[in-house]
């Protein structure tokens, strides 16, 4: 049975808050996951292995989210999302202090999926909860903010990590999450509503299962396929399996008269065009904390501080462009914004590429700085108009699909990072894991590209997309992409 809750706004301060205390929970969340990376060195001579083994615990991780997220919206529809969401910041800050507490590789791993499974709960049902208690002329302000985390927490996540672990230790970065979690906790269970839709639909196990294979085999077999050519036979058969198991699953979605989630929103344009050109957009901006920090300290010769304060710089261009993000949205619209400002930010991603240890430091820092504010322009504009023209009772659905892209594409940034550095030493025919220049250089030219190519999508939406969320007035005489719905 569909998602028939009615919208039910709030008071303006309680929408606010509960927003701010979403977006928290997400910064959280995300930090966590890009924190941990610089402190695998420490972590592993704690626990007595090698670096590399500890991959175990990152890829657990998304495992966990990725099998979990498909059946959030259902479980909040069943228990109320306030029960659900509260709940899940709850298990994530237990299993925060069991990472902390882990005296073993197995022990953390352990936690780690634990982590996961709040976590999977922890995002999609925080923005549904946004939606449902948002009116649609406060959304853009609602969904930009709640876009804010992902663009700040893996650019602070490893400057922040290497500070814990050079003058505290690892455990710390887990530590962190308790004080955050009981607080976030607490602000869960006064402000957030917990209405449930009347006669929420029965679980789709196929679709459960189907969908969840299907992620796990494509997060297994792409984190794989970035570790190098000895992997690639294991890493192409998950790609493979996972594509088979995604095709069963749209099949089955079509077909079951209450699938786990629903397709019905691709049929609009302002939805469709975060799926799929925005997929694309997301996993090569995702790259550039990952490749820039690795080019300026293996081959410019830069200090770790250095790097992680160039890094910084992206971090002030998010800041600054966020400043005036709903004024250039409503002054010229989602369309006009995504193809021109996309077009910067693949701009952005080929400058990269003529960094040498020539290059003096303030230049990198202003190209950095301009491709920060267009890479959170380009997240804002796709966070936002992708619900504009979703009706209520589609939201759930919407919401569930949405979430499962989103999580895979977050996580694939390094991987499609380490992946055009391995494609293009195999390519020149040097050894992989020791990248130079060129192949630092190829790797951000394929990402301008991937962005370039994206933006056809784009290209064809309305003039005035998603005006309901932007305020963007149409323009007289423009043509209209006839989107057949009601809201």
């Amino acid at each position: 049975m569909p998602d028939t809750l009615p919208a039910r706004p709030r008071t303006a301060w309680q929408s606010r808050a509960v927003t701010y205390l979403v977006a928290g929970a997400f910064f959280m969340e995300l930090l966590d996951g890009t924190v941990i990376a610089t402190a695998m060195p420490q972590m592993a001579r704690s626990f007595g292995v090698a670096p590399v083994d500890m991959n175990i615990g990152m890829t657990a991780y998304l495992l966990a989210l990725a099998v979990f997220i498909p059946i959030s919206g259902w479980v909040a529809d069943r228990l109320g999302p306030r029960t659900v969401f509260g709940g899940a910041i709850a298990l994530f800050t237990l299993s925060s202090l069991l990472c902390a507490l882990s005296p073993g590789l197995w022990s953390f791993t352990a936690a780690r999926v634990l982590q996961g499974l709040g976590g999977a709960a922890m995002v999609p049902v925080g923005r549904l909860i946004i939606l449902r208690i948002t009116e649609k002329k406060d959304l853009m302000r609602a969904l930009g903010t709640t876009v804010w985390p992902g663009l700040v927490a893996p650019v602070l996540g490893p400057p922040l990590g290497g500070l814990l672990v050079t003058y505290a230790s690892w455990p710390w970065i887990f530590f962190l999450n308790l004080p955050l979690g009981l607080i976030a906790l607490a602000l869960t269970i006064a402000w957030v509503p917990n209405d449930r839709p009347a006669g929420a639909r029965p679980l789709d196990v196929t679709g459960f299962l189907l969908s969840g294979g299907a992620l796990v085999a494509l997060v297994y077999g792409l984190d794989t396929l970035g570790q190098g050519a000895a992997t690639a036979g294991q890493a192409l058969g998950g790609i493979a399996l996972g594509l088979a198991l995604a095709a069963l699953t749209v099949r089955h979605c079509r077909r079951h008269p209450q699938p786990l989630f629903r397709l019905d929103a691709l049929r609009l344009p302002t939805y469709a065009v975060t799926v799929w050109g925005g997929s694309v957009q997301r996993v090569a901006i995702g790259t550039v904390p990952f490749l820039t920090p690795l080019l300026f300290q293996t081959v410019l010769g830069m200090s770790a501080v250095t790097a992680g304060s160039l890094v910084l710089w992206i971090f002030a261009g998010n800041l600054l462009m966020k400043l005036v993000t709903n004024q250039v949205l409503r002054r010229f619209g989602f369309r006009r914004v995504l193809v021109v400002n996309g077009t910067a930010v693949a701009l952005s991603l080929a400058a990269c590429a003529l960094f040498t240890v020539d290059t003096p430091k303030a230049v990198i820092a202003a190209l950095l700085f301009l491709g920060g504010a267009f890479r959170s322009m380009q997240f804002t504009s796709l966070g936002t108009i992708q619900f504009a023209d979703v009706p209520q009772n589609e939201v759930s659905a919407a919401n569930t699909l949405a979430a499962m892209l989103g999580q895979l594409t977050s996580g694939l940034g390094v991987v499609a990072g380490a992946l055009a550095l391995n494609l293009g030493a195999f390519i020149r025919g040097h050894a992989q894991g020791s990248p130079d220049l060129i192949d630092f250089r190829n790797a951000f030219l394929v990402m301008g590209a991937l962005v370039l190519v994206s933006l056809a999508d784009a290209w064809k939406l309305a003039p005035d997309a998603g005006q309901a969320v932007s305020g963007h007035q149409r323009i007289p005489g423009s043509k209209t992409i006839r989107n057949d719905h009601k809201d």
